[in-house]
């Protein structure tokens, strides 16, 4: 057969044959097809926003794509960016080629090549690449405007990475020991500001954006540099980048950051303001540690729009919110936010700084370092180097007449003597702890030498909290929950199974993981008279457990289930997320 392009009016023979579409749409459609030269027939039609007569649904360019690959007999292939291996298989085809026929190399197998293509009657090309690959073409047809993209994208970012590479003088996949690393380091054969480099750099942040990034690694491996992106908080791998191109690409970020690009053997922090693809203002906090192999570089991506989100979409309940809103709006006392690194605490507390930051209040904060800016604040470094350690930065606010202190972290006696004298001294102090679940925060201060009675006179309530990821709403579905699932999380609450939960499908607005987006959960203890009693009588954590749990407190666990029986996510997601109970708990 004759190679050809897919033309409009078989496409639409195809769908009236298919009842996809109403006569008078494709009548339509087919008087409006000579408007649309050199474009491919599935883009333009799902731009018509039709639905489909008897389903309602939406024929949207995937849904297209899907349908077509069905009547042809084809896979049909979703290109999740994150799952190729880019510089592999921009090495089946030149650009030109792949342009040409519309086609984009999307995985290079032991057996065989897939290539993704939009033009499924485009086949010259097939023969004669399998003999110059020695591996056999199987097609796949996939979302034209994906490919497109893609084919763009990634032939770019390959051809920066070669015309670096090249310029480095080293080849690819050559071995170094931390001397030879180091001392390529310091030879200067590649600018950070060569364009090959920044065109390496930008790509990579705006693909983080593009991904809903949380982190971006960058990591010196023996043989090539690994790029990771943590999404919804799991790292994904993206890229690998030759060792000679991985150095340039760590200074030209590290000047972006203002660091000292000669310095490799000591950690730094610096931080990026840029913008994402919408024009929205982002921030990139950054870190730099020397490994083996050398510099190992971690960006975390601030959005400044986290601090416009209320409670609610932080994951509070009403109930939550409500004792939230009555401890921090507290004249003075210290209120404390417990959890692991990633779980949300510096998003609560920022959201909450916000929401008291009024013209006639003034809040100071001391952090190490500072998380991200915000103008309604007076944000102080700490900085050891300098002896400006948390105590006295907050020795330091103390004389700038504040109404509002908040403390990065509490980490050690000095500084969590001085908050407690702050709170006892007429301030509201908020500040974070590493502990498993709220209770065991008063464990942690007491082994920090603060005395029952200061707590029992200055602490109004501690939130323990946790990230978990929530269903795609594209794609979950119906599902059971069976009883020892529901018991793990409810343990010794008498809680009624839900009848019907939700778990994970996959689909492409979740790259098939079957979850998109994070949620948070929150353990609240509100010191009551109670409660405040047995702190300052030094009773056993169990005692101050059980007395909480009766005032309203309920567990990180139980606060899971809630989420599960909700739809929102799964047993297995709150159990690998929230740590056990502690035992008697």
């Amino acid at each position: 057969m004759k190679d050809r392009k897919l033309e409009m009016t078989e496409i639409l023979d195809w769908l009236a044959e298919d009842r996809m579409a109403s006569q008078e749409q494709l009548d339509i459609m087919r008087d409006l097809a000579h408007r649309f030269p050199g474009r491919h027939p599935l883009t333009v039609i799902a731009e018509r926003n039709w639905q489909h007569p008897e389903s309602g649904k939406r024929l949207t360019l995937d849904a297209l794509t899907e349908w077509l690959a069905n009547r042809l007999d084809l896979e049909c292939y979703h290109v999740d960016p994150l799952r190729l291996d880019v510089a592999r298989a921009c090495e089946v085809m030149p650009y030109a080629y792949a342009e040409r026929f519309n086609a984009l190399p999307v995985e290079v197998r032991d057996k065989e090549i897939l290539v993704a293509t939009a033009e499924p009657f485009l086949q010259s090309w097939n023969k004669e690449l399998s003999q110059l690959q020695g591996k056999p073409i199987r097609c796949v047809l996939a979302n034209p405007e994906d490919i497109g993209r893609f084919r763009i994208e990634f032939y770019n970012m390959a051809k920066s990475v070669f015309g670096a590479e090249k310029d480095s003088g080293n080849k690819r996949g050559g071995a170094q020991s931390l001397e030879q690393l180091m001392e390529l380091s310091r030879s200067g054969k590649l600018e950070a500001n060569d364009q090959h480099i920044v065109s390496i750099v930008d790509w990579l942040l705006q693909y983080a954006f593009e991904q809903r990034a949380s982190d971006i690694h960058i990591e010196p491996r023996r043989e090539f540099g690994n790029i990771r992106f943590r999404i919804d908080g799991v790292l994904h791998d993206v890229y690998q980048l030759p060792t000679a191109v991985l150095t340039p690409v760590t200074s030209r970020l590290k000047i972006l950051a203002r660091m000292d690009i000669a310095e490799k053997r000591r950690p730094q922090d610096g931080r990026i303001k840029t913008r994402d693809p919408d024009g929205g203002e982002i921030e990139l906090r950054m870190s730099t540690m020397p490994t083996a192999f050398g510099e190992k570089l971690v960006m975390r991506i601030f959005d400044p729009e986290v601090l416009l989100k209320d409670f609610t979409q932080l994951g509070f309940d009403p109930q939550d919110e409500a004792t939230w809103e009555h401890m921090t709006k507290q004249p003075n006392g210290i209120v404390l936010v417990t959890g692991p690194t990633g779980s949300g605490k510096t998003t609560t507390l920022y959201s909450t700084l916000k929401r008291l930051a009024r013209p006639e209040v003034n809040v100071c904060t001391v952090e190490d370092p500072i998380e991200l800016i915000e103008p309604s604040f007076n944000q102080m470094q700490a900085n050891d180097a300098l002896e400006l350690g948390f105590a006295d930065g907050i020795r330091t606010l103390l004389r700038q007449d504040p109404d509002i202190i908040m403390i990065g972290e509490i980490r050690d006696g000095h500084t969590a003597e001085m908050a407690v004298q702050a709170a006892l001294t007429g301030h509201l102090v908020l500040s974070t702890l590493h502990t498993n679940d709220a209770p065991s925060s008063l464990t942690r201060l007491r082994d920090l030498g603060v005395p029952g009675y200061m707590l029992h006179s200055s602490l109004l309530g501690i939130i323990a909290q946790r990230l978990i990821r929530t269903l795609c709403p594209n794609c979950k579905r119906p599902a059971e929950i069976g009883d020892p699932e529901w018991e793990a999380l409810t343990r010794g609450w008498k809680i009624k199974k839900p009848a019907q939960v939700n778990e994970p499908v996959g689909c492409l607005e979740c790259r098939n993981t079957g979850f998109r987006g994070r949620v948070g959960i929150y353990e609240m203890l509100q010191v009551t008279p109670e409660v405040k009693e047995l702190i300052g009588a030094d009773a056993p954590l169990e005692t101050v457990r059980k007395t909480a749990q009766k005032a309203g407190m309920r567990p990180l666990r139980l606060r899971g289930a809630q989420k599960v029986a909700a739809g929102l996510t799964t047993a297995e997601e709150v159990l690998r997320v929230v740590p056990p109970p502690d035992p008697g708990a």
